[in-house]
């Protein structure tokens, strides 16, 4: 809980959404396991290539979107920054990544997860870079995975633009 109690956002929405978040850990001892019905903590990290140019995203199997890679905690994580450089690596196939421990957004939303049931992801959400010249490795956790121009975002993921000006 650290993380969010130290982070100050840039916006009063999103430090509404702080808020919030801290409000949903201090009642939920379970907050951060996707047993947790009523919702859980998720750590996703915005991949940025060496320029910060181009953004890596996946294409979600469950969601049929291009998305930023990340995920659920487990139960190895010590920290949501650490879940979130997890995620990436293994979502990515890039060894040599560099976390910026500071979270730069966060954002919550409805889905059917492996619970079956629905329920919501309260996704904290880091930025992480490549090395010059990384090239990702599809994982089967994704359909597809590529970099895509920060500015020529694929159709669909327009939501996605907020984020990636507060990760920029």
């Amino acid at each position: 809980m650290s993380t969010l109690d130290k982070w100050r956002p840039g916006s009063a929405a999103q430090e509404s959404l702080r808020q919030a978040f801290l409000g949903f850990l201090a009642a939920r001892e379970d907050s951060c396991l996707r047993s947790c019905e009523a919702g859980h903590l998720t750590a996703s990290a915005v991949l940025l290539d060496a320029d910060r140019s181009r953004v890596l995203l996946t294409l979600h199997p469950r969601v049929g979107r291009w998305l930023q890679l990340g995920g659920h905690c487990e139960p190895t994580d010590t920290t949501l920054a650490g879940a979130a450089l997890r995620e990436a690596r293994e979502e990515s196939g890039i060894a040599e990544l560099h976390l910026e421990p500071e979270p730069v957004h966060l954002d919550v939303h409805p889905i059917t997860c492996s619970l079956g049931l629905p329920t919501r992801h309260f996704d904290v959400r880091f930025v992480v870079r490549a090395p010059r010249g990384a090239e990702p490795v599809r994982s089967d956790e994704s359909d597809d995975l590529r970099w895509w121009p920060v500015d020529a975002l694929p159709a669909g993921s327009e939501d996605l633009a907020e984020l990636l000006a507060a990760a920029r």
